[in-house]
């Protein structure tokens, strides 16, 4: 995407990825294809598309947590210091005291032998950053802030509910006092009331503790109620991203628009939902020129032989798409 006015921006963001290209092994073009992404303090960005399109990658590669045949190239930057150039002890001291991650399955994450407090407290005792009786009384303070009991310390993973185990992981998460929290689909798991006071307390936490938060989901619904800003990914790409309300007014690129249009609402017409015809393309084939052009109406020939140029909105800069057809979508926008 394009990178107008990243100087002050890049020293300034919590995060700011530059032209990541991610490649495993047995594929034929990057996984991750020159992802441009920016999240500031106490800022709230979501990651949004299909199920494939690579936004778990981009969220495991902030903390470096990738396959161990994987390559890298371009910069990750935490707090300024890029992660793809950090060694062990750094890379400790990244995923302990600077950003931490709110994984999906808060069961498969945490360890139901294990008490809820030695959970809360090892990372902090082990690496030691804190001591016993600190690392305690910490734990104790963040469960109070996530809306549970400073009691369940003693409990085992198995007396909870699913969303009083997300909480607890993100209490977790908040232990090192991270200038970034990465939610990877926090919600999912979990049923309609509970992921709603999910959304919420990251909301809250969000602002009490001045976190950057990169929040990670298919869902657009909740990527709209949540976030700042907004990037949309397609194969490894980003499609379009910008701020929230525009996105959402007016999408530019014919996938966004694709993604609202198949996304339950109660505003929406009578009748079976838009679905997205096809599926991603193949990791194992290489794309020439649009990855989303063999799903998209609006794909002419030059669509199939050129890669699209980034483009932004007349009147909003930050707004931008990559679409050989961006403009005529305003257009369409504009007239309903």
């Amino acid at each position: 995407m394009g990178r107008q006015g990243r100087g002050e921006e890049a020293v300034s963001a919590t995060l700011d990825i530059q032209g990541l290209r991610l490649w495993l092994p047995d594929t034929a073009r990057p996984v991750l294809d020159g992802v441009d992404l920016t999240v500031g303090p106490s800022e709230t960005v979501a990651l949004v598309g299909e199920s494939g399109s690579g936004k778990t990658l981009t969220s495991r590669t902030v903390l470096r947590l990738l396959p161990k045949d994987a390559e890298t190239h371009g910069k990750v930057l935490v707090a300024g210091d890029d992660v793809l150039t950090m060694n062990a002890k750094q890379l400790r001291r990244l995923r302990t005291q600077t950003a931490a991650m709110v994984f999906q399955d808060p069961r498969a994450a945490i360890n139901p032998l294990r008490r809820i407090g030695d959970f809360l407290t090892e990372g902090m005792r082990l690496n030691k950053l804190m001591t016993a009786p600190t690392a305690t009384a910490r734990a104790g303070e963040l469960l109070d802030a996530v809306g549970l009991s400073a009691d369940l310390m003693g409990s085992y993973p198995g007396r909870l509910s699913g969303g009083m185990l997300q909480r607890v992981m993100i209490a977790a998460a908040l232990m090192g006092d991270p200038k970034l929290l990465l939610a990877d689909e926090p919600t999912t798991a979990l049923d309609v009331t509970s992921q709603a006071e999910v959304v919420t307390l990251l909301g809250d936490l969000r602002e009490r503790f001045g976190t950057g938060l990169l929040f990670v989901t298919h869902d657009l619904g909740l990527a709209a109620a949540i976030s700042d800003r907004v990037y949309v990914m397609y194969a490894g790409r980003i499609a379009e991203t910008g701020p929230a309300a525009s996105i959402f007014a007016r999408p530019r690129h014919p996938y966004t628009r694709a993604l609202l249009e198949s996304t339950p609402s109660l505003d929406a017409p009578q009748g079976r939902l838009t679905a997205i015809e096809g599926r991603p393309p193949d990791l194992r084939k290489d794309v020439v020129g649009c990855p989303f052009a063999p799903r998209c109406a609006l794909a002419t020939e030059v669509c199939t032989t050129t890669a699209p140029p980034v483009s932004a909105a007349p009147d909003e800069p930050a707004h931008t798409a990559a679409c050989h057809h961006a403009e005529r979508l305003e257009r369409e926008a504009a007239d309903v």
